[in-house]
């Protein structure tokens, strides 16, 4: 990089930060902070959405799975999302958003105290941030590896810089300094991710190679199921993207909670899933023809996509694909971050002490910030690990580590706002949760030469079919839990005046 990419990164840095700083009068209380308050407009909402379902991973994993093996990177990954998000519009974008306005709840999980119990609640909030932690940390490695090729920084140096100036903004600013950084990253991701397709088409002979390139490239480059990649890995992963980008895994749910109403979170879901339809195209397409174009030096071909840019684009466009990087990264580890806050601070201190229940709003909103750079600080630290026995490598982490152990973790949660499945109570969510996590322990390792399918999509399967075999056996329907699920799918102003279901233990979870 020259001075003038460093001139962009740093311009980048700059108004990111200055974003979360104006952003920082927007926010008064917990509600403004993890939720906007409800006042989130439904484009921007949905902007986030997308922003914050993927990262640099993109440009290193997923650039090696279109180097190596073609358009199954998009078949198998954004494709099903796209599915997925739009079923979501209608199945849970809109009880997603009334948990929020007719439960006054600033977290996604204050809702299982009330579905289900305590215990049931708390052990998928600490079991799920555990999992977030290592999937970030895997997104910063992923980062600053990119960041390590363009620059010559250690992988270290660069997770300290990424994540210290994601700390500032999402930190002083919380769901609404994501949101619009989410925004400002999304305008600068369009330009660099534009700039790199006319480049490329530059190189294979202009427009006319967008159809002509394809017998060129390497056997096999144009089919939609390649590799490990197969039928059945896309049908799991559609399955579980479904639950995952919906909310499953809970930063995305709060950008449906943030809407003004339901129907504004279903409209932001709508936008969101034709985004992943059409714009990850745009940026595979250089990523499918880069074996015509460069030589990836790394096995896995993460590199390649960098190597790419550096070798097709001039100084200060270089800048600017390399601030496109950053944008994914830095827009899906804040929203992580202001996710966990919010579970962290609604839903697990306040069951452990009992003077976190008397915290008053400036209070809470001090634990908030506070415990939002403790999480970016314990995924750094992991990240600096990513490479290591216990990891592996950053693709594995993503796809197998999130994508067997989000299955039960989500499943409680986004099944439980469905009426169909009232039957299943506490008892329910907690056996497919224990159920789920030993299946993944049993086939990633317990059990040898077990295939990606099966490790990331047996547990989510267990879980499932586990969290409604028991529910018809052992029923737990109640009437307050059918209180609850009528007020949560029904858009009914009587409803919403209706006063909530006490949770088992009203103490545990504090008045927003």
């Amino acid at each position: 990089m020259a001075t003038l990419d460093w001139v962009v990164l740093g311009g980048y840095f700059v108004v990111m930060v200055l974003i979360g700083i104006w952003s920082h009068s927007r926010v008064s209380d917990v509600s403004d902070y993890f939720t906007a308050g409800g006042k989130m407009p439904w484009w921007l909402s949905g902007i986030s959405h997308h922003m914050s379902g993927y990262s640099a991973v993109m440009f290193t994993g997923y650039a090696g799975i279109a180097y190596t093996y073609g358009i199954t990177s998009y078949v198998t990954w954004s494709f099903p999302i796209a599915v997925g998000v739009a079923v979501g519009a209608r199945l849970f974008a809109p009880r997603l958003n009334r948990i929020r306005s007719k439960l006054r709840v600033a977290s996604p999980l204050e809702f299982l105290a009330v579905r289900y119990n305590v215990p049931t609640q708390q052990a998928l909030a600490w079991s799920g941030g555990l999992l977030k932690i290592v999937d970030v940390g895997a997104k910063w490695a992923a980062i600053s590896t990119l960041l390590t090729v363009f620059t010559g920084l250690s992988l270290n140096q660069g997770i300290l810089i990424t994540g210290a100036v994601t700390a500032v903004y999402c930190t002083v600013g919380g769901l609404w300094a994501d949101a619009l950084t989410d925004f400002g990253q999304f305008v600068i991701q369009l330009l660099a991710g534009v700039v790199m397709f006319v480049a490329v088409l530059g190189k294979i002979g202009g427009f006319s190679g967008l159809w002509t390139v394809w017998d060129k490239l390497p056997s096999g480059h144009t089919h939609p199921t390649a590799g490990p990649y197969t039928l059945t890995f896309l049908l799991a992963f559609l399955f579980i993207k479904t639950f995952e980008y919906n909310g499953g895994m809970w930063n995305q749910a709060q950008r449906y909670m943030a809407a003004p109403s339901a129907r504004d979170a279903a409209r932001s879901a709508k936008l969101s899933a034709l985004l992943w339809t059409v714009w990850p195209l745009v940026l595979f397409f250089p990523m499918w023809v880069a074996p015509l174009l460069v030589h990836a030096k790394k096995p896995d071909a993460s590199d390649s996509y960098a190597l790419l840019t550096q070798d097709l684009l001039p100084h200060g466009l270089l800048g600017l694909v390399v601030v496109g990087f950053f944008s994914h990264t830095m827009a899906m580890c804040s929203s992580d971050a202001n996710a966990i806050a919010s579970v962290f601070t609604r839903d697990i201190l306040p069951v452990l002490s009992r003077r976190v229940r008397e915290w008053n709003s400036a209070t809470g909103l001090l634990a908030a910030r506070i415990t939002t750079v403790a999480f970016l600080a314990l995924s750094m630290a992991v990240a600096t690990q990513v490479n290591s026995p216990a990891l592996k490598d950053i693709i594995t982490v993503v796809i197998k580590w999130v994508a067997g152990l989000m299955g039960p973790i989500a499943i409680p949660l986004m099944l439980g706002m469905l009426p169909v499945f009232r039957r299943s109570g506490p008892t329910a969510a907690l056996s497919s949760w224990a159920a789920g996590l030993f299946v993944f322990w049993l086939t990633n390792y317990g059990l040898s030469g077990q295939s990606t399918q099966v490790q990331i999509a047996a547990p989510v399967a267990t879980s499932m079919v586990l969290y409604i075999l028991i529910g018809y056996l052992r029923p737990e329907e109640t009437d307050d839990r059918n209180a609850l699920l009528a007020r949560i799918n029904d858009d009914d102003a009587a409803a919403a005046a209706a006063p909530a279901p006490a949770p088992e233990d009203p103490s545990a979870v504090p008045a927003p």
